[in-house]
């Protein structure tokens, strides 16, 4: 008989995660009488001695938290629950580190909320852990497959919208080509969806090549047509013309996604002479305010959950099909993405509208 369950945020933060925190412990506490605790800093906590948990109560959530972005529990996309760590003079294997401290907080199951590669990791340590597991997807690229809608993605889309509303106006007074770069690891589904609600002239995403000869003849095309301005949107691994992917190395050494926004800027004004500037957006899509989208998403899903749990049903994945919450198997998902492909209704209306959008014939 269920009795304690466990939940955890790993992988990048994004908005909706306090919504779904929040929708797990109402249903948890108030449907079936469990208890529910908060491991901090994801599989981190389980790392920590003593064990960095909290009992999550339902006067946690009085209203503010379910409007607030990021997660109150912290998350981790650096340490991975796997190899070794010394302590005390001891060599010790950190997913049996992870698995002995869940053990010790005597909980029957754990949800836990990520991405396609969080989800994967949860997998094997669940796995050799025999711990009942339920999987929750959240990623602002909404690239989990046989998911249409993930936590934070809709929010990220917003934000990036509102942007392309804002530089519109400076583009225009100052005849220039505003470039703005967004996220995006590998899918485009941030800049296709934010690109046709801004009304931006070009989308460049990871899934379709392009040309900096494309993009010129397209802008030279809408000065044709009388207009002084334009406005591109990039996702950040959409690629150089050489096949080298943009990236910028922080002062840890750690190499990360980025720069293509100026990569283009600079090729741009070459091929056209139209004055160019950079917007990169960056973690402003992950931190905003979850929109009503995503905290309906957040709280059925985090219902869904706890009732796989009540019934039995573990090694779940609950996702958004066809304007419904349904769930499949964590084998049919950690671990594989879901990209756009060149035949996407969305990339048929872009071009449709005459946004260029590489070369997909």
């Amino acid at each position: 008989m269920v009795k304690r369950i466990g939940i955890l945020t790993s992988g990048g933060d994004c908005a909706g995660l306090n919504a779904v925190i929040r929708a797990v412990t109402l249903r948890a506490i108030n449907q079936y009488g469990w208890q529910v605790y908060g491991l901090r800093d994801g599989t981190l906590g389980l790392m920590k001695d003593p064990i960095d948990v909290v009992e999550l109560k339902t006067s946690n959530f009085d209203g503010n938290l379910l409007r607030m972005g990021g997660t109150f529990l912290g998350s981790n996309n650096k340490g991975k629950p796997f190899g070794k760590i010394t302590r005390s003079g001891k060599e010790i294997e950190i997913s049996d580190l992870i698995i002995d401290s869940f053990k010790k907080l005597e909980l029957d199951a754990l949800i836990g909320i990520g991405g396609d590669g969080s989800l994967k990791l949860l997998q094997s340590l669940t796995k050799k852990g025999n711990i009942n597991f339920i999987g929750i997807p959240k990623t602002i690229d909404n690239d989990v497959k046989h998911n249409e809608l993930s936590i934070g993605y809709d929010t990220a889309v917003d934000v990036a919208t509102n942007a392309l509303d804002m530089l519109q106006p400076t583009a225009a007074s100052h005849r220039r080509a505003m470039i703005l770069e967004v996220m995006g690891r590998d899918a485009g589904h941030i800049a296709l969806n934010a690109g046709i609600a801004g009304g931006a002239d070009v989308i460049l995403i990871p899934e379709i090549p392009y040309s900096i000869k494309g993009i010129a003849k397209h802008i030279e095309k809408i000065r044709g047509e009388g207009r002084n301005h334009a406005l591109i949107v990039v996702a950040e691994a959409v690629k150089k013309e050489d096949g080298k992917k943009a990236t910028v190395k922080f002062v840890d050494g750690e190499v990360r996604l980025g720069g293509i926004g100026s990569y283009l800027g600079d090729k741009i004004y070459k091929l056209t002479d139209a004055e160019t500037r950079v917007t990169v957006l960056g973690h402003v899509q992950r931190g905003a305010q979850p929109t009503h989208r995503d905290r309906l998403i957040a709280s059925a899903f985090g219902v869904k959950a706890v009732d796989l749990i009540a019934n039995g049903k573990f090694n779940r994945v609950v996702v958004w099909q066809d304007r419904s919450v349904k769930d499949v198997s964590l084998n049919d998902i950690a671990g594989k993405s879901q990209t756009l492909s060149k035949n996407d209704p969305l990339i048929e209306v872009a071009t449709a509208l005459g946004i260029y959008i590489g070369d997909i014939n």
